[in-house]
């Protein structure tokens, strides 16, 4: 006798389908990589300083080890060996006047923007990072990076993957920002300007052997992309229509706007299948400003986006005058 699945079975199905699809894909992946000569990579050991972060991951065995080198990519957005991916201009300006009407004059504002909120504690220091002379603090950028990764953490495979890569690189750079040359770290322009100097930074489409080494400038650079595929992902959530795609399909979107191009055919295939995983708009809403109405969750998301978007744009001219977007 036949048995026929229901709608929401198929959905629990599917569900638990895309996980093991993605770890598969990633697993046949890693096996190919391995015969080769990419080189494997191990997250660099935490130092002394380091332990003031409250978000720590748990140590990675080899083959997750092998996996996050792979899905580096996704959050990052190139793959050895190719030239700069990231546009030669500032972002264009994501947040337009699709919310004006869902914002009241004179309310008061929703707590996930306050000092304690999801949102606002990620906003505060990426402001405080943009100094006044044009240039971008690196330890507010840090700290910034911190909650933003806070945030990112819970809402799916694809981000357990990206985050505990980008979490790695942000560790590695903060390690520059608090050890012996500390005041060569202070700011971007200052650490581009001394790495350059120094004959610290890498050739042009080269990558090191060994991750811990690589410049300051090469790590800011792979953060800086990721922010980009970060801040299409919120703003595209916050500034749907209703009734209209999904968080999903809308960070999908963000995804190959941002990053597909420079993904090889397997990643990208891995990546939009864990995308689809996402929580629901709704409850990214939710996570993002709890205890809200779906209308201020969607404008607290919007204002975030904008704040990463000039964090962006302040990082990217920097990068385009230091001659550094040629690094990875």
């Amino acid at each position: 006798m036949g048995v026929s699945l229901t709608s929401p079975a198929l959905g629990r199905w599917f569900c638990h389908a895309i996980p093991f699809a993605i770890l598969t894909l990633l697993f046949l992946y890693t096996s190919v990589r391995l015969f080769h000569e990419w080189p494997l990579v191990l997250p660099a050991q935490r130092s002394q300083q380091s332990s003031l972060w409250e978000l720590e991951p748990p140590s990675p065995s080899p083959v997750l080890t092998a996996l996050l080198q792979i899905t580096s990519g996704i959050l990052t957005g190139c793959r050895p060996g190719v030239q700069s991916c990231n546009p030669e201009g500032p972002l264009p300006s994501q947040i337009g006047p699709e919310l004006t009407a869902l914002v009241v004059p004179g309310k008061e504002e929703p707590p996930c923007l306050g000092p304690q909120g999801v949102l606002g504690r990620m906003m505060s220091p990426f402001l405080a990072c943009l100094s006044p002379e044009g240039d971008v603090q690196l330890s507010q950028y840090l700290a910034g990076w911190r909650e933003l990764l806070r945030f990112l953490t819970p809402l799916g495979s694809v981000f357990a993957f990206a985050t505990s890569e980008a979490f790695v690189k942000v560790t590695a750079l903060e390690a520059c920002v608090r050890g012996p040359d500390a005041l060569h770290y202070a700011s971007l322009a200052t650490m581009a300007t001394w790495e350059r100097q120094a004959g610290l930074l890498e050739l042009p489409g080269t990558a090191p052997r060994d991750q811990a080494r690589a410049s300051g400038s090469r790590t800011l650079l792979l953060l800086h992309r990721a922010l980009r595929w970060s801040q299409l992902c919120l703003h595209r959530v916050a500034t749907g229509k209703l009734g209209g795609p999904d968080a999903g399909m809308q960070c999908g979107d963000a995804y190959s706007t941002a990053l597909a191009e420079h993904h090889p055919w397997l990643i990208r295939q891995a990546a939009r299948m864990a995308i689809l995983a996402l929580p629901s708009r709704g409850r990214l809403l939710q996570l993002a400003c709890p205890e809200t109405t779906e209308a201020d969750a969607r404008v607290a998301l919007a204002r975030a986006a904008r704040v990463l978007e000039d964090v962006y744009n302040r990082t990217q001219s920097l990068l385009t005058r230091h001659g550094l977007l040629q690094l990875a």
